[in-house]
């Protein structure tokens, strides 16, 4: 007669052996990644594939990102002139001097930032008080665009990724909540989700001395 104690031993044997087989060795690390992770159509999938440009994080030690200097902004191609939040309130580009036209990118968490405004040349004298991005939906299936809003790093709307192109060392991409900031010849400045929008804009930012003071 088998003893009781060989018949736990092989039954502890087989037990194994049906655990293993019906997990296909899954690991407990990645049961909890399956639960965990965003769900995420083909369809998005394909056009992040198609129109976006491969990304990689920020360089922890890239100066225009350290929120210790204030830059100016512009496009990589097809404009000469660079960003300004402008008189009006709203972010565009321009090829003078008016609006606010230095800003700092102020760090968040991982690739998120508060995109701080200060008046630059033609915006008056002195610093004054910042302003800050934050994304606008001005209704009536309008695109969203850019305003200057007082700065507050726990609104969701003011707080922007910004992410470098691979492959280059001063090309970046801006986006907030999955929508990408571009520049379109009949809008101007917009956010739009990646699809069958036009593609994304690349940015460069360039170094325009320390930061103002922070109260």
């Amino acid at each position: 007669m088998m003893s009781m104690r060989n018949w736990l031993a092989g039954a502890g044997l087989v037990a194994l052996a049906v655990s293993t087989g019906a997990c296909g060795g899954t690991s407990s690390d990645d049961v909890t990644s399956d639960l965990t992770a965003t769900p995420t159509s083909a369809a998005t999938s394909a056009a992040r594939t198609e129109s976006a440009p491969a990304t990689s994080a920020p360089a922890a030690n890239s100066p225009v990102l350290s929120g210790d200097r204030q830059v100016t902004i512009t496009l990589v191609d097809g404009f000469e002139g660079g960003l300004s939040l402008t008189d009006e309130g709203r972010l565009g580009l321009v090829d003078g001097d008016e609006g606010r036209q230095l800003f700092v990118p102020t760090p968040l968490s991982g690739q998120e930032f508060l995109i701080r405004s200060y008046r630059g040349a033609g915006g008056g004298p002195g610093t004054g008080e910042p302003a800050c991005w934050q994304v606008q939906n001005p209704g009536n299936s309008q695109p969203l665009v850019v305003q200057g809003a007082d700065c507050d790093e726990n609104e969701a709307h003011q707080r922007f990724t910004i992410a470098p192109v691979e492959g280059t060392e001063e090309a970046y991409v801006i986006s907030n909540s999955s929508a990408y900031l571009f520049h379109s010849s009949n809008s101007g400045l917009i956010l739009e989700e990646l699809g069958d929008s036009d593609p994304m804009s690349s940015f460069r930012f360039n170094d325009n001395g320390p930061a103002p003071e922070q109260s």
